[in-house]
């Protein structure tokens, strides 16, 4: 009799047990690799905000983990080969230099789905994603030609790839278009996040004559560098960065990663997860244009919202010819768009840009 309760009470927690296990692998666990701290207030702090609406969204049927400050290299394959070894069912790689690390880790997982932001390598089990940046800098392009009065505009450039080519480039035919005088003059910090070094190069240009600052890095250390000069004007990067508006943040372009992050949370949940290329802007809701603050003339607001809505609509699109490329070389005929492919991949400056691209 002994032996029977015994053999049932053991029977009993082995089947709780099991379930338990079984309860346990229900939740999908989904792992995000961050290249800057949550707390930037620009880039990681908005890819964050998209892994806290996955929560939100799904409850208790999900888990996610983070890592935050992972540099761009060996580290990170080291930390998403943790993660998919900690059982991670989905892990977005949150930054450019994280693709050959993606795609090295992916090919060792082959039941684990990566989603790799702003790259364009892509495997059966690594989809790509990113947003039209580009259009956003549209928009403050026309706003700093307008509000310039040195005629000399800053930008701080992060790394010379494609992604932040594309944003000068948009930034400065846009300026020019509002004041044919302007000038730009570009610095390279080579990080994404480093306050010290983005200070410096605001300083830096505030001290070459620039009276607006662009900026290509992840943290508010310009705002307050232009905050401290006065008289200088800002744009949020990633994030809207409102606590430096009205002046000198007079707008900004914000990141919204939550519904993709949503989306496919949802389907690799229902097993509908497929290797996909996803590149959205202003339209789709991706890009948001922060609020335009009243330090920017109303007929410069209105102006800069009527290019937001004919973007939004595709009724305008940013690269539209003419164009030339900086060498006199026609780029863009009279009415011509810029295809995907060539803008993926952009490698040169446009025609008025001084200065070479870093190698």
């Amino acid at each position: 009799m002994k032996l029977t309760t015994l053999l049932t009470s053991a029977a009993m927690a082995l089947g709780l047990a099991t379930a338990a296990f079984a309860a346990g692998h229900e939740k999908t666990k989904v792992g995000f690799v961050y290249v800057g701290p949550v707390g930037d207030g620009g880039w990681t702090y908005e890819h964050n905000k998209g892994r806290l609406a996955v929560e939100e969204e799904f409850g208790d049927a999900v888990e996610t983990v983070f890592v935050e400050n992972v540099p761009e290299g060996p580290d990170a394959e080291r930390v998403m080969t943790q993660m998919a070894l900690d059982g991670a069912d989905l892990i977005f790689t949150t930054s450019f230099g994280y693709m050959d690390p993606t795609i090295n880790v992916a090919k060792k997982f082959p039941d684990v789905k990566f989603e790799h932001a702003t790259g364009y390598k892509r495997a059966d089990n690594v989809s790509t994603y990113s947003a039209r940046f580009y259009e956003g800098r549209a928009i403050q392009g026309h706003i700093a030609g307008k509000m310039t009065k040195s005629n000399i505009v800053g930008y701080i450039g992060s790394y010379p790839i494609p992604e932040v080519i594309r944003g000068i480039n948009s930034a400065f035919i846009h300026a020019r278009k509002a004041n044919p005088d302007v000038q730009f003059k570009i610095v390279w910090a080579y990080t994404w996040f480093d306050p010290a070094k983005e200070a410096d190069a605001a300083k830096v240009l505030i001290e070459q004559g620039a009276d607006v600052v662009l900026q290509h890095t992840d943290s508010t250390a310009p705002q307050a560098a232009a905050q401290e000069a006065g008289n200088v004007i800002t744009f949020g990067q990633a994030s809207d960065m409102a606590q430096y508006a009205p002046m000198p943040r007079v707008s900004s372009i914000i990141d919204d990663w939550a519904p993709y992050y949503i989306a496919r949370t949802k389907a690799v949940m229902e097993g509908t997860w497929e290797s996909t290329d996803t590149w959205d802007g202003i339209g789709a809701g991706m890009v948001g244009i922060g609020e335009i603050t009243d330090a920017v003339p109303a007929d410069v607001k209105a102006e800069a919202l009527a290019l937001k809505e004919s973007i939004a609509s595709g009724a305008y699109h940013p690269f539209t010819g003419p164009i030339n490329k900086q060498d006199g070389s026609v780029w863009l005929a009279d009415g011509e768009v810029a295809d995907d492919g060539t803008l993926a991949g952009m490698n040169f400056y446009v025609e008025g840009i001084e200065g070479d691209i870093p190698q």
